[in-house]
C-alpha cells in the first residue's frame, strides 16, 4: 500500500442500536468523513423520498381504500458491489482490508444501491416519476400499483392485496435471499419514524408520538428546560478577555 492510500484509509466502527420492537441490533460501519475531501458532492448524493410524496400518497392509498405494504431490505448496501477503491483500518495493529460491497457509512452506498433498487423497479415495469425519482408507479389489473422508498425501506400499495404479495416476491427474489425481508401488512404501519394508521375508510392518521418520546428521551439533560430563543447559547457568549478583530471583509 502506498502512502497515500493509507491516508485516505477508513475506520471501521461498530455500532449497537435498539429497534422500536425492543431487538438489539449490531450494526458495522465506515467512517465516511475522508471521503468527503475527494469526493464530488453530486457523485454521493442519493435521491431519497419527498416528505410530500409520502404523505400525497398515503392519501391516495387510504382514498382509494388500497391494501398497503411496508418492506425492509436487509444488509442492502452489503448486495451492491463497490465501484471505487476504499479500504478499511481496524484496530491498534491496522490491519487493511479492500472493500468488494458497499458498506454502510461509505459515501456512496446509499447512491449505489438507488442504482440498483431503480434498475430492478425498472424491469419489472414501473416508470420513475420524473419529479421525485423515488416514487414508481405501473397500472396492473387497470389500476395503478405505487412503490415510494427511502434507501432500503419501501412502500408498495395497489387495490388488490394478490399484487402487493406478488411484487414483494419480486423483491425477495432479488434482495431477500441473504436475510429475509422485514414485511408489515395490515392496517399499521411504522415508517420513516412515522405510524401511518389507515384504520378508518377513507383516511390516514399520521402519527409521531412513539419518535418524539424516543427522541426526548435520548438528548442530553443540559438540553432540558425552557429556551428563549432556538439558537444555541454560544451564540450570546461574548469574549471579553482576548477579543480578536474581524477581517472587515469577512465580517
Amino acid at each position: 500500500m502506498s502512502d497515500e492510500d493509507r491516508k485516505r484509509s477508513l475506520q471501521y466502527l461498530m455500532f449497537l442500536k435498539k429497534k422500536s420492537s425492543g431487538q438489539i441490533k449490531g450494526r458495522g460501519c465506515a467512517d465516511g468523513r475522508k471521503q468527503r475531501k475527494y469526493t464530488p458532492k453530486e457523485d454521493a448524493s442519493s435521491p431519497t423520498v419527498a416528505i410530500e410524496s409520502v404523505m400525497l400518497t398515503s392519501v391516495i392509498d387510504a382514498k382509494e381504500g388500497r391494501d398497503v405494504a411496508t418492506v425492509d431490505i436487509p444488509g442492502a448496501f452489503m448486495q451492491v458491489d463497490q465501484e471505487d477503491l476504499v479500504q478499511i483500518e481496524k484496530g491498534k495493529k491496522v490491519l487493511y482490508v479492500q472493500l468488494k460491497k458497499a458498506l454502510y457509512g461509505t459515501l456512496k452506498a446509499a447512491l449505489l444501491f438507488w442504482r440498483k433498487l431503480t434498475a430492478k423497479i425498472e424491469e419489472w415495469g414501473f416508470v420513475i416519476n420524473p419529479y421525485n425519482w423515488c416514487v414508481a408507479k405501473k397500472m396492473i389489473n387497470g389500476k395503478q400499483c405505487t412503490i415510494i422508498w427511502h434507501v432500503d425501506d419501501l412502500k408498495i400499495s395497489h387495490v388488490d392485496p394478490k399484487v402487493n404479495t406478488q411484487v414483494i416476491s419480486l423483491i425477495n427474489d432479488e434482495f431477500g435471499q441473504e436475510a429475509p425481508l422485514t414485511v408489515t401488512r395490515g392496517k399499521i404501519h411504522e415508517y420513516l419514524g412515522m405510524t401511518l394508521d389507515f384504520s378508518s375508510p377513507g383516511k390516514v392518521r399520521v402519527i409521531m408520538k412513539d419518535y418524539v418520546q424516543g427522541m426526548l428521551d435520548e438528548i442530553p439533560d443540559d438540553m432540558d428546560g425552557i429556551a428563549t430563543t432556538p439558537a444555541p447559547r454560544h451564540i450570546f457568549e461574548v469574549n471579553e478577555t482576548n477579543p480578536v478583530k474581524l477581517d472587515e471583509d469577512k465580517s
